[in-house]
């Protein structure tokens, strides 16, 4: 059943409209997502939310976050490209002012070739304008088999690239004094936590302590924070003690149907009641999403279950 959301390509007013009307009031407490339909239907995400995107290897939880930190930094670079992501979705919204990636074990020049090699060119351009990234590598790979060159930036004075220091508390007090550094107003990508419950030394109880703690800290900070995580690495306890632990739980997954002989990327959302409230019960189901190189991930139907 298709979404009764107008396709954001469909709507002729968006020609007309000056970047002045894309001005809210500083009240408005619902950030968009950048998933056109997917922020019709919701009306976006509460301003402070920690949300969990979950999902299957290539389900689409890590093309979510990054389509949503493209197109959300497109209002900056191209307003009439940011309304055309954004579509007919309503508002009024408030929007982050830059993109926080903290990660656990990839560097910056890495994730910026991951996304040009995936999407259009433009989307690691414009994320790289506006992101700061926090590289957690030194404290990740501290005191195991990696050679410490691997974990580290390396460079010199005369290169002029500073090379990354572990931070003091591990890899946890790194994602924590990244959120309390540039986390205000801002959209904070954190990749992974599954990195962080497979590693030695990890506790599963201390990352979920940190995670009520962000969770309570995100409300003052007033941005948003997505939670990268992938299903059934951990042990289902271990799961449900995070889903627990956040505002929202957005579920990715591979799904086949009996009249089709491909799979297809679903997205439900298992927890969300500041959202789920705001929608009609016929439009409380899955989502099947698609990811294409020009328009990242996008919502195409959804189907009741």
């Amino acid at each position: 059943m298709a979404a009764n959301a107008p396709r954001p390509w469909y709507a002729p007013m968006l020609a007309q409209r000056g970047p002045e009307e894309d001005e809210v009031p500083a009240t408005s407490s619902r950030i968009p997502t950048g998933v056109p339909d997917f922020d019709y239907l919701t009306g976006g995400l509460p301003a402070g939310s920690v949300v969990l995107l979950v999902g299957e290897a290539g389900s689409g939880h890590q093309e979510f976050a990054l389509t949503s930190a493209v197109h959300l930094m497109l209002r900056y670079d191209d307003p009439r490209m940011h309304r055309f992501y954004l579509g007919s979705a309503r508002g009024p919204f408030r929007y982050p002012k830059q993109v926080v990636y903290v990660s656990a074990s990839r560097s910056k020049p890495q994730l910026l070739r991951e996304i040009a090699s995936t999407f259009d060119a433009n989307y690691a351009k414009t994320l790289e304008r506006h992101l700061t990234f926090h590289d957690l590598s030194p404290s990740y790979f501290r005191d195991s088999v990696v050679p410490s060159s691997w974990a580290s930036l390396g460079g010199s004075v005369l290169s002029g690239i500073s090379a990354e220091r572990p931070a003091e508390g591990g890899p946890l007090a790194g994602i924590a004094e990244a959120v309390e550094q540039d986390g205000r107003s801002n959209l904070v990508i954190v990749d992974s936590l599954t990195d962080l419950l497979v590693r030695r030394g990890v506790e599963a109880s201390d990352l979920l302590t940190l995670v009520k703690g962000l969770r309570r800290r995100a409300k003052e900070l007033d941005g948003l924070v997505y939670l990268l995580l992938s299903r059934g690495v951990n042990p289902p306890a271990t799961e449900q003690a995070l889903y627990d632990s956040v505002d929202g739980v957005l579920s990715f997954s591979w799904t086949t149907n009996p009249l089709h002989s491909h799979r297809q990327r679903t997205m439900l959302i298992e927890k969300f009641m500041p959202v789920l409230s705001r929608m009609s019960r016929e439009h409380q189901g899955r989502f099947v999403i698609q990811v294409s190189a020009v328009g990242g991930l996008v919502t195409t139907q959804y189907e009741r279950i």
